[in-house]
């Protein structure tokens, strides 16, 4: 059994918490890792809110194909994508990923401002609330980077990521069908390729006892599992909320904050007490800043110094990041540059980015 991954666990919630010592912290974890677990106790996302979200996620999935295929992807980066139809890591990849995934855009009055399938209609007022929560962890957690940056102001970031303002920030539920409903994937096939997350920051919410996921360590180049529950939280409502770092937020800080590669693995090479050999789901959200957010320069002492020492902006061993050159990007043109490179189908081959 392969060594699970060393990811710190922060509690930025616990009654008494130094801001500054938790905001040191999260930036060491951001730095050295690219992840970090953030404790749930509730008081960000509710235990609820979270189960609910992975019921509404079930009846999703289950829905009729035809349903689903109504609500295909569309190049706003919402909607359903079906079997294979995303491409994580095309250099790579036999195929595409063996994962069913929805995106949820903006919703509005809770409502959805896209079409979704009836089944969870009823259910449109409860993502609407779950996502917005979301939204404003990923800004608390944005503030302590910005404190634990030394940026000036320390709401940089957070103002940059309004919640009214059009962003590229999404809600994703995941489904991967169990192994043995995947009869053709190959030893070498994976369920998600390897890549690096494209926003700002990415809260991860998985189930308990489903493996899978891992990530390449940043000191070893080498897959490690991560953990639902790392040692610590076995007995905590819920397990710990994954936080990380995106390309965007590593490209914005000059690949001070690290963006890991990871992947969703068939592998038996699980956690303790963890399994792939059943249905996985997990609900994801991509936060990302304003679409005319200009990606200069971060206002810190730290972030320009690290920059004079020549950083590349990498994002793993042989995995570098490749949009790192000096131009000012706006948030918006950093995802469609990604969003090319992954769904091959639907912006068409001829558009592959290397």
């Amino acid at each position: 059994m392969a060594a699970t991954a060393t990811i710190p666990i922060i509690d930025i919630s616990a009654e008494g918490t130094d801001q500054a010592q938790v905001a040191k912290e999260l930036v060491d974890a951001a730095v050295e890792y690219g992840f970090v677990y953030i404790k749930n106790a509730g008081q960000d996302i509710s235990p609820e809110q979270i189960e609910n979200a992975f019921n509404v996620s079930r009846i999703l999935f289950n829905s009729p194909l035809e349903d689903k295929q109504r609500c295909k992807i569309e190049k706003n980066n919402q909607g359903w994508s079906g079997m294979h139809t995303e491409t994580l890591d095309p250099k790579t990849q036999r195929v595409g990923d063996f994962k069913e995934g929805f995106n949820f855009g903006p919703f509005a009055n809770g409502k959805a401002t896209q079409p979704i399938p009836g089944s969870i209609e009823p259910h449109q007022a409860q993502l609407a609330a779950f996502r917005d929560a979301c939204h404003e962890l990923c800004r608390k957690l944005l503030l302590l980077f910005g404190i634990g940056l030394g940026v000036n102001p320390p709401d940089f970031f957070t103002s940059a990521h309004s919640p009214t303002a059009p962003s590229g920030s999404i809600l994703r539920f995941l489904y991967y069908p169990p192994p043995a409903s995947t009869p053709s994937a190959l030893p070498d096939d994976v369920r998600a390729g390897a890549h690096s997350d494209y926003g700002s920051i990415t809260l991860l919410f998985r189930l308990r006892a489903q493996s899978g996921l891992e990530i390449l360590e940043p000191r070893t180049g080498s897959w490690a599992p991560v953990p639902v529950t790392p040692p610590g939280t076995e007995d905590d409502e819920q397990p710990p909320i994954l936080v990380n770092i995106g390309d965007l937020l590593s490209y914005w800080t000059n690949g001070l904050l690290r963006s890991t590669v990871h992947r969703v693995a068939f592998s038996n090479e699980a956690a303790p007490g963890e399994s792939s050999a059943e249905p996985r789901y997990s609900v994801v959200y991509f936060c990302h800043p304003a679409d005319a957010t200009p990606l200069a320069p971060v206002p810190s002492e730290r972030v320009k110094a690290f920059q004079r020492h020549g950083s590349d902006g990498s994002s793993g061993q042989g995995y570098s990041n490749p949009y790192t050159e000096p131009k000012v990007l706006t948030a918006q043109e950093h995802l469609q540059m990604r969003l090319r490179a992954t769904y091959l189908q639907l912006y068409g081959d001829g558009e592959k980015k290397e």
